[in-house]
């Protein structure tokens, strides 16, 4: 299985930080976020990684190379204008093939294994399937639901930026600027997307008072 991480973000919450250094390479305990990432997905037995950017992408290239250092083939999809998330994935479709895939956000970071997505396989028919948590306090409206292993439109948990997704959920798409939520919402109407409770810790990075709380936490566990 194929991973790709979500890089191509602005980070306009996290701001000063992203004005001149792009958010996946903002260091997190003395390691770049997405570096987290990458160690996770190594460790897990993943060997090739997609990772597409637009904002300062070129920094992103230099800092993650090939991706030998972590035992990993990593490829670029660069993009002339972030495409948000669908379109995004839509335009690195060449480069993952046609099985399913892992899906990251490049701003959380979790301590839950990546293994548990390889052993993970679509059932006939799905066309994703989503890991959820409990909601946090910066979305208590949360997302969608879980019931019996099948996700719903509805808003009791918060999805994790975390997902396997195959290649034809994206079969009537084009190239362009568009989100994966409502691509997401449309399968589930179909009940075509199953989900799972991460068994882990999860946060999303979206803001510099987010990642300092992260930080401190991370930091306080080491000592």
């Amino acid at each position: 299985m194929k991973a790709m991480i979500l890089a191509a973000g602005r980070g306009t919450r996290m701001a000063p930080l992203t004005d001149t250094c792009p958010k996946p390479l903002i260091p997190l305990c003395g390691t770049p976020l997405i570096v987290h990432h990458l160690q996770k997905l190594a460790a897990a037995g993943f060997t090739e990684v997609v990772i597409n950017h637009a904002w300062l992408g070129e920094q992103i290239e230099a800092a993650l190379g090939n991706g030998s250092r972590w035992g990993l083939m990593i490829r670029y999809s660069a993009e002339t204008t972030a495409l948000e998330t669908g379109g995004g994935v839509y335009q690195a479709l060449p480069l993952l093939g046609g099985a399913p895939f892992l899906l990251i956000n490049g701003d959380v970071w979790t301590d839950w294994d990546y293994r548990n997505a390889i052993t993970t396989e679509l059932a006939p028919g799905d066309l994703a399937h989503l890991w959820l948590t409990a909601n946090p306090e910066h979305n208590p409206q949360g997302d969608f639901a879980l019931n019996d292993g099948r996700v719903s439109d509805q808003h009791s948990l918060t999805f994790t930026g975390i997902s396997i997704l195959s290649p034809e959920l994206w079969r009537d798409k084009q190239a362009g600027v568009y989100p994966l939520a409502p691509m997401l919402r449309s399968a589930m109407a179909a009940d075509r997307v199953a989900g799972t409770l991460l068994d882990g810790r999860w946060v999303d990075v979206g803001t510099a008072e987010r990642l300092t709380g992260l930080e401190h936490m991370l930091t306080g566990e080491m000592d």
